[in-house]
């Protein structure tokens, strides 16, 4: 049985600060194995120094919309140390175009595991991925529709934390909150206790994230 369920999550439908990341766009990565400074140069990330708390994870986005166009997709990302299942985490935080994050997950789960939420913000595109040594297990947008190498692994969980899933794979109707119940599901693969006083107190590590090459 799992211990942690979509209500314990409800708390992002009243937080300004997560509220605002949703209706802006954001992506979110655990890892498990590397240091946040190896997470960003794994993520081709420039270097831009450290700072306390979200407001200077906010600030440094900012100047870089500001000194950017609207077409550019790289980013500004956030990495910190979290505590987690068998130890430290690095959680990586980024906004706005940070849904570009899941082209590295990968190479971040290499050696261990990743597990990422995202928002495109607007008419959101709401992604789930968990990636194990490299290889993706599950994703899915909506969560009736999985797909990776083990696309059904995780549904006795998602049944027990919340998710609205019927016998084969089939949505029957609004359940829990569905975010709510992805960041639920993201603690049960990580250990890691996603709070709003977490990310807006930790000490980050900025990186620079380029766009992505065109093909």
């Amino acid at each position: 049985m799992t211990s942690v369920t979509a209500q314990d999550y409800a708390w992002i439908r009243s937080s300004r600060m997560f509220c605002a990341a949703m209706a802006g766009g954001y992506g979110l990565a655990l890892v498990r194995g590397i240091a946040p400074a190896e997470a960003l140069r794994l993520m081709e990330a420039e270097p831009q120094g450290t700072g306390e708390g979200l407001d200077a994870l906010v600030e440094q986005h900012e100047d870089h919309r500001d000194a950017t166009d609207y077409w550019d997709d790289s980013f500004i990302a956030g990495a910190c140390t979290v505590p987690g299942r068998g130890g430290e985490w690095t959680l990586v935080f980024a906004f706005d175009g940070s849904s570009g994050m899941s082209r590295f997950l990968p190479a971040l789960s290499l050696n261990g595991r990743a597990v990422s939420h995202s928002t495109n913000g607007g008419k959101p595109i709401e992604l789930f991925d968990w990636y194990e040594n490299g290889e993706l297990q599950t994703g899915f947008e909506w969560p009736t529709r999985r797909y990776g190498s083990t696309p059904d692994e995780l549904v006795p969980m998602m049944r027990e934390i919340g998710f609205d899933l019927a016998e084969g794979g089939v949505c029957t109707g609004a359940s829990a909150d569905a975010k709510a119940a992805v960041l639920a599901l993201t603690e049960q693969l990580t250990g890691v206790r996603l709070t709003e006083e977490l990310l807006t107190h930790a000490e980050y590590h900025f990186g620079l994230v380029p766009e992505q090459p065109a093909d």
